[in-house]
């Protein structure tokens, strides 16, 4: 995998995680921690919790397509959770209960290549 070191690596990190994002197809999703991994930092999924909060509405990611690994919702504000839910059902995807959707039929997988 691709190692980051100093500011660069951060930047380069952040470029990463944001086309990884772009590039999940309507109706699949990824995990936070499974863009960090593909970006080359196993334990940045927080950094990427980040770099969706802030760079989401300025670079129109689909924030809306990436879940807590184990496949669930994870936004608590009540009004967000349901407009990420209903953006998610308008492309086909379907919850088991509220929150929680099957990671094995809807899991983006990425030619992780193209990003190193």
């Amino acid at each position: 995998m691709y190692m980051l070191k100093g500011e660069k690596g951060v930047e380069r990190f952040t470029e990463m995680v944001m086309e990884i994002i772009k590039s999940i197809p309507s109706g699949k999703v990824m995990s936070y921690g499974q863009i960090a991994r593909v970006a080359g930092k196993p334990r940045g999924a927080r950094q990427v919790v980040r770099i969706l909060h802030a760079m989401s509405k300025k670079h129109k990611l689909p924030w809306h397509r990436v879940i807590n690994s184990r496949g669930e919702i994870g936004i608590q504000d009540e009004e967000l959770f349901f407009t990420q839910k209903s953006l998610l059902e308008g492309e086909g995807v379907q919850f088991k209960g509220k929150s929680t959707i099957d990671m094995e039929k809807y899991r983006y997988h990425p030619d992780c290549d193209e990003y190193l």
